[in-house]
């Protein structure tokens, strides 16, 4: 029998982050249900897949699986059809493709991605040089940083800059308040290193109150207020148009769909001098 609530075993010989990331994508475009998600990472025997595969009879759960290692895979596909369970290759028609693209076969490895290799050590320099730096702790930081965020305070600053170091680029994030100059390393950088991050006052009004609501403060203070938000949001428009660096507006925008924009400038060499707006 069905579960009422739809049930994914996300399945990996790793750590599984990929199948869970698609999973939990796929659930969302389902409004008002609820989808629960089991994430079974490092699967390396069929030993371990026969007991997933009877836990998942029990609940008619989806499998959705990563497995590099073709013997599991098989298998795999092999027990979910005699148990007529629903299952979703994530990695293996892409490894197919690939190799009938290239011509060669898939090394197999388990975990590749996560091997302490050159680009392993140069996301944990990029993680450690946005803890560093966050909310410009040390504005030198500005000089040797990838990209320099800049915006008031509750624009996800720092969770962007968190986000782009674990996609090992060096972010360091300026908060702009009026009442305060900023660094002189601003504007001695090119604009391009620069990202401002724009928002419509009425959502960080609701993102202020919010949070003086988590901390026990009062909701009708001043760091809240209307006024102060236009005052602030003024000036924060006044020095991106100084410098001439890309805006984005982060209004409803996940960090990960605002970084995703400043990846693509970063990545695709898009001449940014001139301010955008995205």
């Amino acid at each position: 029998m069905t579960s009422s609530i739809p049930v994914i075993y996300v399945i990996s010989d790793a750590l599984g982050e990929t199948a869970e990331f698609v999973s939990r994508a796929a659930a969302a475009q389902f409004s008002g249900v609820r989808t629960r998600i089991r994430r079974v990472p490092y699967v390396r025997d069929e030993a371990h897949l026969d007991e997933i595969i009877e836990e998942a009879m029990n609940e008619q759960a989806i499998l959705v699986y990563t497995l590099v290692l073709q013997e599991l895979r098989l298998y795999l596909e092999q027990k979910a059809a005699e148990k007529e369970l629903l299952i979703i290759d994530i990695l293996g028609p892409l490894l197919d493709a690939l190799s009938r693209q290239t011509g060669l076969d898939p090394s197999h490895i388990p975990n590749i991605t996560h091997r302490m290799d050159e680009q392993y050590f140069r996301k944990v320099e990029a993680v450690e040089f946005a803890v560093k730096y966050d909310n410009c702790r040390d504005s030198r930081g500005a000089l040797y940083a990838d990209v320099v965020i800049i915006g008031v305070s509750r624009t996800s600053k720092t969770p962007m800059s968190m986000f782009l170091a674990n996609k090992g680029i060096k972010a360091m994030n300026i908060p702009l308040v009026p009442e305060i100059q900023p660094p002189e390393e601003l504007f001695q950088i090119s604009p391009q290193k620069i990202v401002g991050l724009d928002i419509r006052p009425e959502a960080l009004n609701q993102i202020r109150t919010e949070r003086l609501k988590t901390l026990g403060l009062s909701t009708v203070a001043n760091y809240a207020s209307m006024e102060r938000i236009m005052t602030e949001l003024e000036y924060a428009k006044g020095i991106m148009k100084k410098i001439g660096c890309p805006v984005i507006d982060a209004t409803n925008k996940a960090v990960e769909e605002s970084a995703s924009i400043v990846l693509d400038m970063l990545y695709k060499g898009k001449n940014i001098s001139d301010p955008i707006n995205v």
